[in-house]
């Protein structure tokens, strides 16, 4: 029979067109389906995958130590002391349940709740993914006085299940190399590592947790165990804040099933710092736990400061938001069955949950709050300092709406707002300096790019309060512009947003560093929502023009410039050529590289800035999609970005001296 033909000769869609994939070849196909990306991110999801298999074993109280290792050729070792994989024969599949454990998904002892009552790992997909996205796998159990070994080459095992030793103790050891052709990098970070397992630790108080990175000669190492849990984790947290009490407030509880730990305390900050974490699941969109936590908040508060007569202001009524302004706290819940939503799935779903939650928390703090009367009391009156700077917050909002400053019907006019009006399509570039904006609204595409130029350096919100925040007229303009509001969900509106992509553009100095820090301290504290929907980006404008002839090539750092100038045979390390107005007539007559590759009729010039850039350069350089680089801003780790933040932008000075010495060596200052 004839093929089928669509009315351009086209091939029709026919049954020999249907793909069977069997095995693990759909994961390795489709990698980014189990594992988010094959970037950095989705290399280290394959970590906490093993990871989350030797936890689940100390969640059920077979384990407390775990030890991971970076290993000199560039492969993972995570070792546990739990019970083993089972190594006998599977019932139905006959082969070793080791075997089915690291070669099928799905397969796994969590689905029986006789094996765990608890269990991390946000996909579940397990260690049979990192099996088949890895160049090779080995798998080393210690059970029954016996070590089973199994080597598996990108999924598919290279032998049998077999016995190469003898021990008395039990446990699991894997070791695994990513592969290179799947992922675009395959170096793995050790602070990236050292902060998750940092974090578990705190959340598993039983547990010993070891780092080691063997890949350097010196070497890094460090053991984590935290006897007070959650507790210390909050001191962690607070370490660079000045708190209004001396330990953190803790409460725990179980019920039905559902185990519940919170532990909080308030220090002299302006911001909400709540983290909540489901069976050891990061939950950056909180869910029915936190739902329940804010409502056994604000209604024990609430109650206690009515009792006590301690709201002397008649003119203010306190509200969630004041009961949580300079906080911190950490939520952390077991759930049997764990049921997750929202835009990441890191949504806890179960409504049961916030019953719960509630319930325990009530109770344990009205009977603290009574217990603790002097605490109590500083407590409602940071409250109370809360709800009068909400309330003049509120005055300053009504009167800028009057002046148009937050009436989306009045946008700011230095805005060139974008033609088209489908936000999904259209991105704001906020631009540093009036000389970059006129370039970048030159330059840009009209249909989709909307410009805002950024005069001076924006407040530092990490030191204000919102009412003076919204005397800024710089943020005014971005909030406006955006079209959502400020400040946290109850007032931000999501389905407001009036683009897609928000991208800061700063010159690559230190002046333009400074002033995107700032930015992003902004957005993180006061349109968190913005990050964690992936729409915050910045831009990555080159340092470097290369010129030879009529060709013009563009380096992003040193090393690209480098590797250029390599490929024009001038092997030698080029100082650069700064430019000024006219970037072709400048020249070091006394650098001997320089004037080499003027001899090729070769000449670089270096930007100063992004006001260098002519409309054309800018657009081609740095805001054509099909060109450009973008870094997307992600909240993977909320708790580490927060102690960032403060620490860099906070009122302590100490911290901020110590991260700049031990940091410093990274700083570079030819910029």
């Amino acid at each position: 029979m004839a093929k089928n033909k669509n009315l351009k000769g086209e091939h029709a869609y026919e049954a020999g067109d249907i793909q069977v994939l069997k095995g693990m070849e759909h994961v390795r196909k489709r990698p980014a389906m189990y594992i988010g990306d094959i970037s950095s991110r989705g290399l280290h999801h394959l970590v906490y995958e093993v990871i989350d298999n030797a936890i689940d074993e100390a969640l059920a109280g077979y384990a407390d130590k775990i030890t991971l290792t970076m290993n000199k050729n560039g492969s993972v070792t995570v070792t546990d002391n739990g019970r083993g994989i089972p190594t006998e024969v599977h019932p139905t599949e006959k082969i070793s349940a080791l075997e089915v454990v690291m070669t099928q998904l799905n397969a796994g002892g969590k689905f029986n709740r006789d094996s765990y009552k608890v269990s991390g790992g946000l996909h579940g997909v397990g260690v049979s993914v990192v099996n088949a996205l890895s160049e090779y796998l080995e798998a080393e159990v210690v059970r029954d006085g016996k070590v089973y070994y199994q080597k598996y080459k990108r999924g598919v095992p290279e032998a049998k299940v077999k016995v190469i030793g003898s021990a008395k103790k039990t446990g699991t050891k894997v070791t695994f190399f990513p592969d290179s052709e799947i992922f675009k990098v395959t170096v793995f970070k050790y602070e990236t590592l050292e902060e998750r397992l940092r974090e578990l630790a705190y959340l598993n108080k039983d547990l010993t947790i070891t780092i080691k990175d063997e890949r350097e000669e010196e070497g890094k190492h460090a053991e984590f165990h935290y006897k007070g849990g959650i507790v210390d984790f909050v001191k962690y947290l607070d370490e660079d804040e000045k708190t209004i009490m001396t330990k953190p407030i803790y409460i725990s509880g179980d019920k039905e099933n559902v185990q519940v730990e919170v532990a909080f305390q308030y220090n002299e900050s302006y911001n909400d710092n709540t983290y909540t974490f489901v069976n050891n699941i990061n939950t950056h969109e909180g869910g029915t736990h936190l739902e329940g936590f804010k409502a056994a908040l604000t209604r024990t508060l609430n109650n206690y400061a009515s009792k006590n007569n301690l709201i002397k202001n008649d003119k203010i009524t306190l509200t969630g938001d004041d009961f949580r302004e300079g906080m911190t706290c950490v939520i952390s819940v077991k759930v049997p069955e764990p049921q997750f939503e929202g835009q990441t799935k890191t949504k806890l779903g179960n409504s049961e949950v916030k019953g719960i939650v509630q319930t325990v928390t009530g109770e344990t703090l009205s009977n603290y709050l009574e217990e603790n009367p002097p605490i109590a009391k500083r407590i409602i009156e940071k409250c109370v300092s809360a709800a009068e700077a909400r309330y003049a917050a509120r005055q300053a909002r009504d009167l800028t709406r009057r002046k148009n400053a937050l009436d989306l019907g009045g946008l700011p006019g230095k805005l060139a707002d974008c033609s088209i009006k489908d936000p999904s399509q259209c991105e704001l570039y906020l631009v540093e300096g009036d000389s970059a904006g006129g370039s970048a609204k030159q330059g840009r595409d009209r249909r989709f790019q909307a410009i805002l130029p950024l005069r001076g350096k924006i407040l530092n919100v990490e030191k204000a309060r919102i009412n003076k925040i919204l005397e800024n007229e710089e943020i005014r303009s971005i909030v406006t512009a955006i079209g959502a509001g400020i400040g946290n969900s109850d007032e931000f509106d999501e389905k407001k947003i009036r683009y897609d992509k928000i991208i800061l553009m700063c010159d690559a100095d230190v002046d333009g560093s400074h002033i995107r820090t700032l930015l992003l301290t902004f957005f993180y504290r006061h349109m968190r929502e913005i990050v964690e929907t992936q729409r915050l980006y910045i831009a990555q404008p080159p340092l470097y023009k290369i010129k030879k002839g009529k060709s013009e090539f563009y380096a992003y750092d040193e090393a690209e410039r480098e590797e250029i100038l390599k490929s024009m045979k001038v092997d030698k390390s080029v100082v650069i050529i700064e430019n000024d107005e006219d970037t072709d007539n400048n020249e070091n007559p006394d650098d001997e590289v320089a004037a080499q590759a003027k001899a090729k009729g070769i000449n670089i010039s270096r930007f100063k800035g992004l006001g260098e850039m002519n409309p054309e350069q800018l657009w081609s350089t740095t805001m054509n999609p099909e060109t450009r680089t973008i870094i997307q801003v992600t909240n993977e780790n909320a708790a580490a970005a927060d102690k960032i933040f403060r620490v860099l932008m906070g009122e302590e000075v100490e911290p901020r001296r110590k991260f700049i010495q031990d940091n410093a060596k990274y700083a570079n200052l030819d910029v």
